[in-house]
């Protein structure tokens, strides 16, 4: 399996997708001095003056395709920006999703909202701009149910091996490397349980990591414990990886995304990223339409505008994002590796991946 490469790069290096220290959280505060975009967006509609109230991320509502939708559309928008994914959750439930007309969430928060009917089905019909979605982002199973499609494809990302080009001249092809006892005590992962339990499930070659039975569960936590050993230690956050990888001369480690190698670069850490042979996961961001939208016409519009390839190519010239809609904007950027990833999905029990988690930290 080939790693994520741009232009001349060689295998593995560092992408251009991961070049700016501003976006180092994955939606992170607003990149200064950006470009205008030419307006996608032609003909004014005769619509009459209102609002389309948008919850959403930093970054994925920006004036580049914000003024000219409100100019065509004679509305503005109120845009409310989320801090996690449990808050924006807690907000559409709050009001049965009668607060916002649009949202946007990775794919794992699916199940939840359309059980909780917080979202509505997509006419495809009336999102003509569906068209221009990358082929890997025009079937996705979680953001279906049945027959009906709740969300459109617009950002995304994965959570590789980040590692040092010095320690490893060759680039690692396997996630094994973080089992390797030859780089005991040289490791260090993220602190989450989700995401440790699904990527050990990957590495044993489980089909669905997100749908484990009792012995997988226990082949999984006989993995991490092995794990534990080797790490130096567990971090938390996107700016404690980057210190401690920096700081402790670390070998290599399972990251919370790309834009950790420009933190690592920036640091003098010549660190670079790759997919492993047995993938990474993956996260994507969709659009989606609320159940309490007050003008589902202009909501569908909205979705419409932000499938535009001139928006998907500022999202990865300058927010550092996958996008969904111009492969030419992710192949100079680097991001060209999203059918290699495994899209976040419900899990069958957060519980009890967190209570497994639980007995991994607290294994001797």
């Amino acid at each position: 399996m080939s790693e994520p490469t741009s232009g001349p790069q060689a295998p593995g290096e560092t992408c251009g997708a991961v070049r700016s220290l501003s976006s180092l959280t994955r939606r992170g505060a607003l990149v200064t001095g950006l470009a205008a975009l030419a307006s996608p967006f032609v003909l004014r509609s005769a619509r009459a003056a209102g609002e389309l109230r948008v919850l959403t991320w930093e970054g994925y509502a920006e004036p580049e395709w914000v003024k000219p939708f409100e100019e065509k559309h004679g509305v503005k928008l109120s845009i409310v920006y989320t801090g996690s994914v449990d808050e924006m959750f807690a907000k559409m439930q709050g009001s049965k999703g009668a607060d916002f007309d649009v949202v946007a969430f990775d794919t794992s928060s699916f199940k939840r909202y359309i059980d909780g009917g917080l979202i509505r089905p997509l006419d495809m019909a009336r999102i003509p701009n569906a068209a221009n979605l990358s082929p890997a982002f025009r079937d996705v199973p979680s953001i279906r149910r049945g027959s009906d499609q709740y969300g459109i494809p617009f950002a995304w990302g994965s959570l590789p091996l980040i590692y040092d080009k010095k320690d490893f001249p060759a680039t690692p092809d396997s996630w094994e490397v973080m089992w390797d006892p030859a780089n005991a005590q040289r490791l260090i992962a993220l602190d989450d349980a989700n995401n440790n339990i699904t990527l050990a499930a990957m590495v044993l070659g489980f089909k669905t990591p997100f749908n484990l039975d009792d012995a997988q569960f226990a082949a999984v936590k006989d993995k991490l414990i092995a794990q534990k050993k080797l790490l130096l230690t567990y971090y938390a956050g996107f700016d404690d990886g980057v210190n401690i990888f920096a700081q402790s001369n670390i070998k290599a480690m399972f990251s919370m995304g790309e834009p950790q190698v420009a933190g690592l670069n920036a640091k003098g850490v010549d660190a670079a990223f790759t997919i492993p042979k047995e993938g990474a996961i993956g996260w994507l961001d969709c659009w989606t339409v609320s159940a309490g939208a007050r003008d589902p016409d202009l909501a569908f519009a909205w979705l419409d505008a932000c499938l535009s390839p001139k928006v998907g190519a500022y999202l990865s010239d300058k927010k550092s994002y996958g996008n969904t809609t111009d492969e030419a904007a992710n192949v100079r950027n680097g991001f060209t590796y999203a059918d290699k990833l495994t899209f976040l999905e419900t899990p069958e029990s957060f519980e009890e991946r967190v209570a497994l988690w639980n007995e991994v930290k607290a294994a001797p």
